[in-house]
């Protein structure tokens, strides 16, 4: 019976994003941009990052010249990863928060932690999409 109760009280979603029962909206999310903006950016990368760390492991080979074919699309990830991350900013500076109280999203300290992993992927991101720029020192 206990279980049953319990199973009962769990929060579901609705098609429109509001929790069953409450009438309150989910919270906006800033991971799945990220999440999507960091796949852009290794896109974006991957003609110069990925060869850069294979020959520093010391894997080489002549199939290494083939992932310099994505190199046309660099622009197309690039830009992904800033529409992204400005859409992330957006969720997590400039959309009003809808949470009720008492739900987790609603906590100053989960929104700081949020802001805290947006900063710090975002820094790791843009390091990903400048390589080609700043990867040429490394190398002598």
């Amino acid at each position: 019976m206990r279980q049953a109760a319990t199973v009962k009280n769990l929060d579901t979603r609705s098609a429109d994003g509001a929790a069953e029962g409450t009438g309150a909206p989910a919270a906006p999310r800033a991971g799945r941009p990220l999440l999507v903006a960091a796949l852009a950016a290794i896109g974006a990368s991957l003609c110069c990052v990925v060869p850069f760390v294979l020959l520093a492991l010391g894997i080489g080979g002549a199939w290494l010249a083939s992932l310099r074919a994505l190199e046309p699309y660099r622009p197309l990830f690039v830009a992904a990863v800033l529409v992204l991350l400005g859409l992330a900013f957006h969720r997590l500076y400039i959309a009003p928060r809808r949470c009720a109280e008492g739900q987790v999203c609603a906590a100053p300290a989960v929104l700081r932690r949020q802001r805290l992993i947006f900063w710090i992927v975002s820094a790791a991101l843009l390091a990903l999409v400048a390589f080609p720029w700043y990867g040429p020192l490394l190398l002598g």
